[in-house]
């Protein structure tokens, strides 16, 4: 069987990523992909204000700062399953801290979006509506359980996504290819 994290490549630099979907937009399910198991499981469900407002996913062959595969956020119009794999294109990057750790997350848009997402190039094209959406999510949505523990410390280009991309690239291969 075909793991997830380990058998996918992140994808080619500067172009595209490889990113799975975990949370489809809309969901008060926090479902997490496990590559112990390699199975995506239902960690909670979380009060309906805290729905994801984006399609929130992971990339492979890359480990972020706080342990895990560093995070994607999938913008569509509509919600894409648990599971699915998504060719994207990097747009750009929100800064996030969560308890005290880098948490980045990287924003993509499918390849090929003939809806919105072909006229998304870099962060600056996405709505500001959208950002502040964002923004808010995250910054409040441990507020019940941890309040402080999350801080939102702004907005990068591509450029910057892709530096975050490739050092968690190489991250992952210090950690699990050695």
């Amino acid at each position: 069987m075909t793991h997830l994290l380990h058998d996918i490549i992140f994808g080619e630099t500067g172009k595209t990523v490889n990113t799975f979907i975990e949370i489809p937009k809309g969901s008060m399910h926090k479902i997490e992909y496990r590559y112990e198991t390699n199975l995506f499981a239902l960690d909670r469900v979380e009060p309906d204000i805290f729905a994801k407002p984006v399609n929130y996913g992971f990339i492979p062959q890359t480990w972020d700062e706080d342990n895990d595969p560093l995070d994607s956020l999938i913008i569509t119009s509509e919600p894409l399953p648990t599971g699915v794999l998504v060719i994207a294109r990097v747009v750009g990057i929100l800064n996030f801290v969560d308890s005290g750790e880098n948490d980045h997350k990287i924003i993509c848009v499918p390849d090929d979006d003939r809806n919105d997402g072909d006229n998304v190039n870099d962060i600056t094209d996405i709505p500001e509506v959208l950002k502040e959406k964002l923004k808010h999510h995250f910054m409040h949505y441990k507020d019940l359980k941890k309040p402080g523990s999350t801080e939102v410390q702004g907005w990068g280009n591509k450029e910057d996504a892709w530096k975050i991309i490739e050092e968690s690239n190489a991250r992952y291969l210090e950690k699990f290819k050695k």
